[in-house]
């Protein structure tokens, strides 16, 4: 379409939901379009969207849903209905063609406020099992774009398109290992396990993950994102230990997937897209909190398809996650396997499947 667009993408709450729509946003500019990336006010947000200087955000209140039927519900509707307010001005203000949520309960006043006003609108869904806030959003939207096929079913009644789950462009063009290992000071020529838990959750996976190193070859080295709460505690379980690097927080995980050999992590979508993408054999545990215990459901798919080993966290302890991570390094028909399968689950393009969907629903010019 010749047509300039301008959109807004609701993306806020977590890096689950804000780098798919980084990554979109940075695809609908390519092609001419101008954007508008609406963020929460965490702190999360506000690291994360730091070094995308280029792109223009703005911040809305998050709302986090109570339980149905708690006393909470009430404030939670009348705040709600204050960001759906607030949301309908910046529409306006911005003169949006269009708003795509990016999925969480952050998503559902941006396109309730667009649908409203009568405007285009789209929420994206990166799990297999889909979230109850976008099944809850679909209602409102012209279409809705899977990253998985297996959450088809959760929308029966709404029209659907599976582009898969975009990603930063920065992963789809990794460094050197080289110069990957040098920015983290680790060696490129020993074998990296690259331990990620996400953005919530990972005390436990910390844990296991840093006691394991007992139980590792020497030569093994690990590269440890901890998250910022839990960096003092990780290091202190890992210290000592030659070749080990742990960090609070990644800005850099182009480089951290150039030097992985294998991955420990939760299986939420964006990270499990990374994995594919990068090809990497992978030990997934996930979130045993996650609501509707969709982090199992995605690993599953993985699993399924020989990419990964599942194992849930209350079977695993330190030793045995360390005899799983040597079974795939040490086994090389295994480690090429699983590697494969892997870069089969990518879908390197997501991004712009998802700009070209929302083309597709405005009439050419």
């Amino acid at each position: 379409m010749s047509k300039s667009l301008k959109i807004i993408i609701a993306c806020g709450g977590t890096g689950g939901h804000l780098f798919p729509g980084i990554a979109v946003a940075e695809a609908l500019c390519a092609r001419g379009h101008e954007v508008m990336l609406l963020i929460s006010e965490k702190q999360v947000d506000a690291e994360a969207s730091a070094k995308y200087s280029h792109l223009h955000f703005e911040t809305m209140p998050a709302v986090a849903k109570p339980p149905t039927f708690s006393p909470r519900m009430l404030p939670f509707l009348w705040k709600t209905w204050g960001v759906i307010t607030r949301c309908k001005s910046i529409i306006r203000e911005f003169g949006a063609d269009a708003v795509l949520g990016m999925g969480g309960f952050t998503s559902l006043p941006p396109v309730y406020a667009g649908h409203k006003l009568g405007l285009k609108t789209f929420i994206h869904d990166s799990n297999a099992r889909p979230g109850r806030a976008n099944v809850l959003t679909s209602r409102f939207c012209t279409q809705v774009f899977l990253g998985l096929d297996a959450a088809k079913t959760f929308f029966p009644n709404r029209e659907t398109v599976t582009t898969g789950t975009p990603v930063r462009p920065e992963i789809l063009h990794l460094p050197s290992r080289e110069d990957a290992a040098a920015r983290f000071g680790l060696d490129p020529g020993k074998t990296t396990i690259l331990v990620t838990g996400g953005s919530q959750g990972a005390q436990r996976l910390n844990e296991l993950s840093a006691s394991a190193v007992a139980y590792l070859p020497l030569e093994t080295q690990v590269l440890h994102i901890a998250g910022a709460l839990d960096f003092a505690r990780v290091s202190a379980i890992a210290k000592g230990r030659p070749g080990y690097r742990v960090l609070g927080f990644c800005d850099q995980m182009p480089s951290a997937y150039a030097l992985a050999d294998l991955v420990i992590a939760r299986s939420g979508a964006s990270s499990l897209t990374e994995i594919a993408i990068s090809g990497h054999p992978s030990i997934l545990v996930p979130y045993p909190f996650a609501a509707d215990d969709h982090q199992t459901r995605n690993a599953e798919v993985f699993a399924e398809a020989g990419a990964a080993i599942l194992i849930q966290e209350r079977d695993l302890d330190a030793d045995k996650l360390a005899a799983l991570a040597i079974s795939i390094l040490q086994d090389l028909p295994t480690y090429k396997r699983m590697a494969k399968a892997a870069h089969a689950l990518a879908i390197p393009d997501a991004a712009q499947r998802v700009c070209a969907a929302i083309e597709d629903t405005f009439p050419p010019s």
